[in-house]
């Protein structure tokens, strides 16, 4: 397919190139200068070539390529470089097409003075005493400079590039003299360097809306400054003129391709904790290209306003917010691609609103959303502790409360990072780590990370609880007791099963090994149940099942003080605060808790249907396991099943036989049978 070739170097070259570059036809940008090269970045479907040619080296370019049409997309004010372009498009035999800048009025006022050319404002200029603001680059500021009175005067805004910064010095500009940025400039940003430079007198071009041209009137009206605008040199009348639609629509006509118009590029961008050295450089790299940030305001705050001072910054996070805005400035923005980024604090992959955000502005039409991530405030603290995050699990309590599950973690794993919504949540986990007989972890508190005010600290509970600086904490929980039972322990089964000897029992009846496992199967547990282990005894089957899953959550309730003392000594020699121990006896010790998902009955001293009534008003989708060791149990149970809607009901009985060493034999000996009776209550859901 025959390539776009461009002239380029304005605003409106590259949103030319990239509108052809998002809409798959192949361009070749032709730039004069290194900075040129700069802001106008590579894309799939173009090269980009830097250097100033003569008319004859423009020909030869132009035959050496196949291109179905060239594109003169240089400064108005560049106008031997154009008529080059136009000469040698018409010896090569391309279709010439010159892609005009919009002009803006200043007014009538009478301290906006027109001239036809530099040399006429040099010489208006040299009857006027003050400060001047040279806004029209450094290509012409030889005409100002002859004049040493004159020069002194000046205070030159030029791009921020090597070439012009040297042409400054090379026509005697000092340093203090020199504002070197990138525009187009805010109004505000106007007003600030004319009262900063105490300007009397602002030079411009007239340039358009891309160049800033309305936002130096207005700035200059409010300071009382007087404009010198230089006219567009272009001629109004004899000459081809072409504005974008116009030359889109020949390109499409030439490659026979359809060309997208008006683009939103939305970039969802992390900024990791505030630090601007913490920013990745393609996050910097949105920011600066950016027409609209958005963002709450610390991550606005932590944004150098030099990095982007054209863009309009709005303080909104929210996609009802946001959405609207970009609504309306899509519409009113005369580019054809405009970009927006929204900030993130941290990575916007981790406990962030970005993924709410994508799911918010997919299926927008034109509009293209692409994901920048960031350093996240747990890799940060990982790194400056010296400590590895891949093995640790992550909790955020941010919004919701999740410090329950937090301190379920805490008791099972090694490592745990927590995300907390400020210091208040500090001292609440070292409060919670202590009633749960966590005294023995460690707490690394990181504080205001990346900023200058940062603390990292390793405390214990009791500390936490001391702390008062209000801020952003990030912390490391670290159980020790887990960490040492890794080095000296077996190694962590797949599978629930642990010996009978595994648990302290005295002479509390105890569900034996095999019965317990195959009653925990037939629980068929998930990853966060609320399981009800009714008639507890020495606790063994809640242990179980809470070392399945530190979301899951069992109510160990028993009515012997005795037995109660051993399920909280078995909890805590495997470190479950996923166990809540209550002494009382079902159905009145029921009473408060939360709603099951399942139950286990071990033992209902007589009270079986008002249990079983009791957890049918509860949930009447749970699932319950009941164990019996007679007959008439498993008769009762029967029996009462028929006045509750149950299904996929199930009766097993399950007999085991141990080997018992006799000399060098072993004998078979058996234990009790026992009947595992499971099943779902079929109810409705309650009204």
């Amino acid at each position: 397919m025959k390539r776009i070739l461009i002239f380029s170097g304005t605003t409106e070259g590259r949103q030319l190139a990239d509108i052809l570059d998002a809409s798959g036809i192949c361009a070749d940008v032709c730039v004069a200068t290194g900075y040129g090269h700069e802001v106008m970045t590579e894309g799939q479907y173009r090269n980009i070539y830097t250097g100033r040619l003569t008319e004859e080296e423009m020909k030869e370019f132009m035959q050496k390529g196949d291109y179905a049409a060239i594109v003169d997309a240089t400064h108005p004010y560049a106008v031997v470089v154009s008529s080059n372009i136009r000469q040698a498009s018409a010896q090569a035999g391309l279709p010439y097409y010159r892609l005009r800048r919009t002009l803006q009025s200043a007014g009538d006022d009478s301290d906006v003075i027109y001239v036809k050319s530099q040399q006429e404002c040099v010489r208006a200029l040299e009857q006027t005493s003050g400060n001047i603001l040279l806004t029209t680059g450094s290509k012409e500021l030889h005409c100002y400079c002859e004049n040493e009175t004159l020069r002194e005067r000046l205070f030159v805004r030029v791009l921020p590039g090597t070439e012009s910064i040297e042409i400054c010095h090379k026509n005697g500009i000092l340093g203090r003299q020199i504002i070197a940025m990138q525009g187009p400039f805010s109004e505000e940003m106007n007003l600030a360097l004319l009262h900063q430079y105490q300007i009397r007198y602002m030079v411009t071009k007239e340039s358009g809306a891309s160049g800033g041209f309305s936002e130096k009137i207005s700035a200059a009206k409010k300071a009382g400054v007087s404009v010198f605008v230089i006219e567009n040199p272009e001629a109004e009348n004899g000459e081809q003129k072409e504005n974008l639609e116009e030359i889109l629509q020949e390109i499409e006509r030439l490659t026979g391709k359809h060309i997208r118009r008006k683009q939103m590029q939305v970039s969802l961008v992390g900024i990791g904790m505030g630090n601007t050295k913490l920013i990745t450089e393609e996050a910097a790299e949105r920011i600066k290209g950016a027409d609209l940030l958005f963002g709450a305001k610390r991550l606005l705050d932590a944004v150098p306003a030099q990095w982007n001072v054209a863009a309009e910054r709005l303080p909104y996070y929210l996609a009802k917010d946001i959405l609207p805005c970009l609504d309306d400035a899509g519409e009113k923005s005369g580019k054809a691609i405009f970009h927006a980024v929204i900030l993130f604090s941290g990575d916007t992959g981790f406990y962030s609103g970005a993924e709410k955000m994508m799911q918010a502005l997919q299926g927008r039409e034109n509009t293209e959303v692409s994901v920048c991530p960031g350093i996240s405030s747990v890799s940060y603290l990982a790194a400056r502790s010296g400590n590895s995050w891949q093995d640790a699990k992550i909790v955020s309590l941010h919004g919701t409360d999740q410090m329950e599950r937090l301190i379920k973690k805490a008791g099972m794993r090694e490592k745990v990072f927590v995300i907390t919504s400020g210091v208040s949540d500090v001292r609440e986990i070292g409060k919670r780590l202590i009633e749960c007989g966590l005294k023995e972890t460690t707490v690394t508190v990181g504080y205001a990370l990346s900023y200058p005010a940062e603390q990292i600290k390793t405390l214990s509970p009791e500390e936490c609880m001391q702390l008062t600086d209000e801020g952003l904490y990030t912390c490391l929980i670290q159980n020790q007791r887990i960490s040492g039972e890794k080095k000296n322990s077996d190694p962590k089964f797949l599978t629930h099963g642990l010996p009978d000897d595994a648990f302290c029992r005295d002479k509390v009846p105890m569900t034996k090994e095999e019965v317990r496992e195959a009653a925990i199967c037939k629980m068929h547990l998930t990853p966060d149940a609320v399981v009800y282990d009714i008639g507890s005894g020495t606790g063994s089957i809640a242990v179980e099942m809470a070392r399945l899953s530190d979301n899951l959550t069992v109510y160990a309730i028993e009515r012997k003080q005795e037995a109660v003392a051993l399920i909280e000594k078995n909890c805590t020699k495997y470190g479950l605060a996923n166990v809540k121990v209550i002494c009382g006896e079902a159905p009145g010790a029921l009473t408060g808790l939360p709603v099951p998902t399942h139950a286990f009955i071990g033992g209902s001293n007589g009270s079986l249907k008002e249990i079983l009534t009791d957890l049918y008003r509860k949930n009447p989708r749970m699932r319950v396991v009941v164990t019996a060791i007679t007959l008439e149990t498993v008769g009762a149970v029967s029996s009462i099943l028929n006045e509750f809607p149950v299904e996929q009901e199930e009766i097993i009985q399950m007999s085991v036989s141990r080997a018992k060493k006799a000399g060098r034999y072993h004998l078979m000996q058996a234990e009790n049978p026992v009947f595992i009776l499971s099943f779902y209550f079929a109810g409705g859901t309650e009204s």
